[in-house]
This record gives structure tokens, sequence and C-alpha cells, in this order.
């Protein structure tokens, strides 16, 4: 996984209502979803944007928002079950809405690494016909997908539906015309946002100490309808006056789908997001299913998303242990000015790794970035076990000690402060691994690897190390 399954007590759910949907049909439906959100008994308070949404887009259109939901903190299910329930509700009530579920801190990573779900195919060809037959059957193939009976891959979105814009009126103005009225394109552009929108006034109105910014609008039956509009009466700066009409040709546009490039090469994204399953299993098995479909060998496939994320985390941070082998090693040949001491150390550090991963698997925890940090940890920590013992074993040898007693003694020397370092690190460590404490859902990961790491290296730092180092320096 690339983070820790948290429970953080709330959840956004992003909505999309059909492509050309009103702000005021997106509301009607949107309504119901609140009804079934407030009804769970675990909400606690509820808040919704329609037209806009939480994330960093600058432009949305009328059919899209979220709605932001806090949960009780005294209750007795999780987010997940809570999500479940309502999706299904949502999906028998509101069948037209495309609903996604996700988590504020997951919400803001998304955004903000432009990649907010665990499994995103990307489906490259130059042919766009071609993409948009396929993305379908790719989506209905991953919603197949079965694990122990559930269906782990929700919240699927084919990548075509998503990306299409509503209708649109194109006002393309006739300069001739326009000029001899007195108008620039500016002035009628300015006239027609007026109409829709309004233009927001220089000044603020400020009450009680806040501003609010004050729109000039048209009367709302000059945009009742598009006849309406053309047979509008606008002046220009000069005192002049036309109907928009007159000055400008009305084209009507249908919806468009966004086209979407990498590297300057045309692909439709497939997204779905995960529950109750880590994202490696996930992305083997989405794998497995898109090579039974047998699409065109033209349609090349990449896998973006948080999973492109989590590899590359992956890869540096591989990068960051193997430096840190090799600074702790410098670190030790410097210190006993020979390769025996720190082969031998740095051997019970590595095997000690596997603690760290008997560790997650008695607690069903996944290996992800906290994980990893522990491992890399469990390093250094373990390096100064292999420290305590060799350092003892020069003194008793530089007293006259044979190799075999000498490192003996130093085990029996060293015994108590190895075991009581592990010990105090490990009982400092239970409070995270058990989740105890606000945010403490982030590092149990972490306090699980280093704890794991720490017990078994008390063993091996007693055995291994010294068995190495006695061979190596007989």
């Amino acid at each position: 996984d690339l983070l820790p399954k948290m429970d953080e007590g709330s959840f956004i759910i992003d909505y999309v209502t059909p492509p050309g949907s009103s702000l005021q049909e997106t509301d009607h439906m949107i309504r119901g979803i609140l009804q079934i959100v407030d009804s769970v008994p675990e909400v606690a308070s509820t808040s919704r944007r329609t037209g806009l949404q939480l994330g960093l887009a600058a432009v949305t259109e009328a059919n899209t928002g979220d709605i932001s939901v806090n949960l009780k903190t005294d209750r007795s299910r999780d987010v997940w079950q809570i999500e479940d329930e309502i999706r299904a509700k949502v999906a028998a009530a509101e069948p037209a809405v495309d609903v996604e579920f996700t988590q504020k801190l997951e919400d803001m990573i998304g955004d903000l690494t432009s990649a907010p779900q665990p499994v995103d195919i990307m489906m490259f060809n130059p042919d766009a016909q071609l993409l948009d037959e396929w993305a379908p059957h790719v989506a209905d193939a991953i919603g197949n997908i079965t694990v122990g009976g559930d269906h782990p891959v929700v919240d699927i979105d084919n990548g075509i539906d998503s990306t299409t814009s509503g209708p649109a009126i194109s006002y393309r103005v006739e300069m001739a015309k326009a000029a001899n009225a007195g108008f620039t394109a500016q002035d009628l552009a300015n006239q027609a946002t007026a109409m829709l929108d309004g233009i927001v006034a220089q000044q603020p109105m400020v009450v009680n100490d806040r501003p609010y910014n004050v729109r000039i609008r048209y009367p709302a039956d000059v945009r009742s309808s598009l006849s309406a509009m053309n047979n509008a009466v606008i002046v220009s700066p000069t005192g002049q006056t036309a109907n928009l009409g007159s000055v400008a040709t009305m084209t009507e546009i249908p919806g468009q789908t966004e086209i979407l490039q990498d590297n300057q090469q045309r692909y439709v994204a497939v997204s779905a997001r995960l529950e109750g399953l880590d994202m490696g299993h996930a992305i083997q098995d989405v794998q497995a299913t898109l090579a039974r479909l047998n699409m065109p060998k033209s349609i090349r496939i990449e896998y973006g998303g948080l999973y492109k994320t989590q590899q590359q985390s992956f890869r540096d941070l591989t990068l960051v242990l193997a430096l840190a082998v090799i600074f702790v090693f410098l670190v030790l040949l410097f210190e006993f000015r020979n390769f025996s001491a720190p082969v031998s150390i740095l051997v019970s550090a590595l095997l000690s790794t596997a603690g760290v991963f008997v560790a997650l698997l008695v607690t069903g925890i996944t290996f992800n970035l906290s994980s990893f940090m522990g491992l890399i940890m469990v390093i250094g920590v373990v390096a100064k076990n292999g420290i305590l013992l060799l350092d003892a074993d020069e003194k008793f040898r530089g007293a006259g000690f044979s190799s075999a007693e000498a490192i003996f003694q130093a085990g029996r020397r060293r015994l108590r402060p190895i075991v009581m370092t592990a010990i105090a690190a490990v009982l400092g460590m239970l409070p995270l691994a058990l989740g105890i404490g606000s945010g403490s859902q982030m590092l149990q990961p972490l306090a699980i690897s280093v704890i794991g790491g720490l017990l078994i290296a008390m063993v091996l730092s007693l055995f291994v190390t010294p068995t190495i180092y006695y061979y190596m320096t007989r």
C-alpha cells in the first residue's frame, strides 16, 4: 500500500450528475442524497458545494460538486462500513448520479499529486473511437472482480462520462455589424455575461465586517430562453441600442469529450477506488482481468494514480535503505578498523528485518510507506547492539582472554544492556503500535515494524553477530 489504512472520522462524496444538467437539476438530485446521508445515525454534520469542488480544480461545471461528511466520535461502525451503506442507498435512489467516496486526507493527497485514485488504467491509442469503445468494457470487467465474495473495486469511472461537458451556446460576433452599432467584441462579451452570470461590482458590500461581492445581473426574463437573449436590448458605450442577436450569430455546440494527452499521446483513464483490499493484490487482479479481455494490441496500457506514486516511493526508499546500510558500514569500519566487525553486525541487522515482516503478518498490517520507514530505522537501531557486544569483546581480548572466551564473556556482559534498551524501545513504541491517540494509525505500521525488528534482533545480536565475528577473526 501507499499509506496505512486510517479511519479519519470524516469523508468526501464527490458527485457528477449527467452532462448538461443544470444547477437546479443537480441541486434536486443531490438533496435526495443529502437526505440519505443525514439519515445515517453516525453522521454528525454535512456540508456540500454544487457547481464547485473542494479540490484544486479551478473550473468546474454545474453538474459537479462534493459533500463533506463529519462523523460522530462515539460510534460502533468504522468509516468504511458507513461508506458502504451510503453507497448502496445512493446507487438505488439516484442511479444517474456517479459518486466517489474518499477520506479527506486521501482526497488532499490525490489533489496534490493529480492522481487521486488507487487504480488508474491509462489506455493509449490515437483512435478516439477505439478508446471510447473499450473503456466501458474495462470498467465493467474490473467491477466484476471478487475477493471472498465481495467486490473490492468500487467507485468505477470509465473515463468517458466524467470528461464529457454539457451542451453550450456559442455567440460569434459579427464585427462589422457590431462596429456600426457602436460595440466592441469585449462589450458584447460583458453584456452576455451580465445576462447569464452577472458582473461583480468593483466595491464589495461590507456587512458585519465581512465583505460580500455584489453581482449586477439582467432580469430573469431576459435569460429565460435563447430567443429572449437574442431579443434583449443592449446599450453601447456611445449610447446606441441594438439586439444581441442582430450583432452576433448563435451556434449550439453539443457536449464535448475532454481530450487527455500524455507526452502528446491520446489516452482515456479508467479509474476506481478500493474497499477492503490492499493496492498490491488489487493491481494484480486488475492486470489478470485485463489480460483475459483480449484487447487490441494497438491499445497500450499504463498504470498511474496512487499505484504509480507508491511504486516510485518504494524505489526511492529502497535507495535510502541501501545508502543507510552503506553509511552504517562505513561508520563501523572507522570504529573497529577491520572488516570483520561491520560485516558481522550488518548481517545481523539485515536478518533482523525478517522480524518486521513477521510482525506485519501477525498484526495484518500492509507493507506501506510507514512500514518501510520502520524497516530502515531497524537497521540503525540494531547496529547499536553489535557495537556494544563487539566493543566488550575487544576489551576482553585485550585483557588476555582467548577469542572464544572473550566473545562468550562479552555476550554475558552485554546481555542486560542489549535486552534493557530493546525493551525500553519496545515499550516506547507500544502506544503507537496499539493505535492509542489521535493520528496514531498513520504511524502504527512504523511502530509495529520497529518492535518486530527489535525483538528478533535481541536474539540475533547475541548469537549471529558473535558467531560470525568469531569465525572471521580466529
